[in-house]
């Protein structure tokens, strides 16, 4: 009887678990002011990247600015008296507490100094971090009060996934692991990166962990917020035995193959494993060497004589 044959083949797999999940930036600020008053000037373009440390936005600081020359001025004042006062006590022609009075004040004014510097400080606001800015929400003349959005700022290379798996493979998550993303976006292409982070505790909700993978961007392609689907590597079978998918001939709850041995068709009780594109693994069952029935072998009977032709290219 004729029918088509192929040997087992042997390589490495990989078992993946898949997901689903969405993308989040690697680092991502609203920026607010801290202090209320008029934007002077504006240091960036809406969608641009920034620097970190570049200045983002100029508040007016005309009154910080006299704040801290006043406070200085008292400052150099108490300087001078609590020198006085030292010098006094020391001589014997002051009191000692006119002598810590004096320097009491000296601490008051040097506190005033700072708290007014750090208020000048805060009328330029910069780029806490290297990234993206997105579209700002005033203008220059606008007031801003404390807190209020001006723009975002999202750093987007590397982008994070956040995606979660069933606990029944808490034991085979691991940091380090291999992650390959797909997004409806841009078909036919992969994105890789690698799990990194594992949240300690499991939803309670849906029994599900929840993890994280970073994935270099440096095209910008992926955003944050993007729906993707994931494919986790958590291990890989150096040696695996493969058949086509259409050797196996199902008989009740057992998985049967017809190996050929010696010109004769041999039903063989096997167990299948991982299953991808048109293969199947065999746990067990088969051996390297092994060569398979891969299509006729419904009319075959154990024992029957075959002539095989070598099977067709993805049949």
């Amino acid at each position: 009887m004729a029918v088509e044959a192929a040997p087992v083949t042997v390589g490495p797999i990989a078992r993946e678990l898949t997901a689903v999940g969405s993308l989040r930036s690697d680092e991502s600020v609203m920026i607010r002011p801290e202090i209320a008053g008029r934007i002077r000037a504006i240091g960036f373009e809406e969608g641009s990247r920034v620097a970190k440390g570049q200045v983002l936005v100029r508040l007016d600081d005309s009154a910080q600015a006299a704040d801290l020359q006043q406070a200085q001025a008292n400052l150099g004042l108490s300087r001078a008296n609590a020198e006085r006062a030292v010098r006094l006590a020391g001589q014997g022609a002051g009191t000692e507490r006119a002598r810590d009075e004096a320097e009491a004040k000296l601490r008051v004014d040097l506190a005033k100094v700072e708290y007014a510097k750090a208020l000048l400080e805060k009328t330029v606001i910069v780029a806490p971090f290297a990234g993206t800015v997105g579209l700002r929400a005033v203008s220059v003349g606008a007031y801003v009060q404390p807190g209020q959005d001006i723009v975002n700022l999202e750093a987007i290379d590397p982008i994070k996934v956040d995606f979660r798996i069933p606990e029944l493979f808490l034991p085979e998550v691991r940091e380090g692991l291999s992650v390959a993303v797909a997004a409806d976006a841009f078909p036919g292409r992969e994105f890789h990166g690698t799990l990194y982070a594992i949240d300690p505790a499991i939803d309670q909700n849906g029994r599900a962990l929840l993890v994280r993978a970073r994935i270099q961007n440096s095209e910008g392609t992926l955003r944050p917020g993007q729906f993707v689907r994931l494919a986790l590597k958590v291990d890989e079978v150096a040696s695996a035995i493969t058949v086509p998918e259409e050797s196996l001939v199902p008989r009740g709850e057992q998985l049967m193959v017809f190996k050929v041995v010696d010109g004769k068709a041999q039903p063989v009780p096997v167990k299948a494993g991982k299953r991808f594109k048109g293969k199947v693994e065999i746990v067990e069952g088969l051996a390297p060497g092994d060569v398979v029935v891969t299509a006729g072998q419904m009319k075959l009977r154990p024992g029957a004589a075959v002539n095989t032709v070598t099977a067709k290219a993805g049949g």
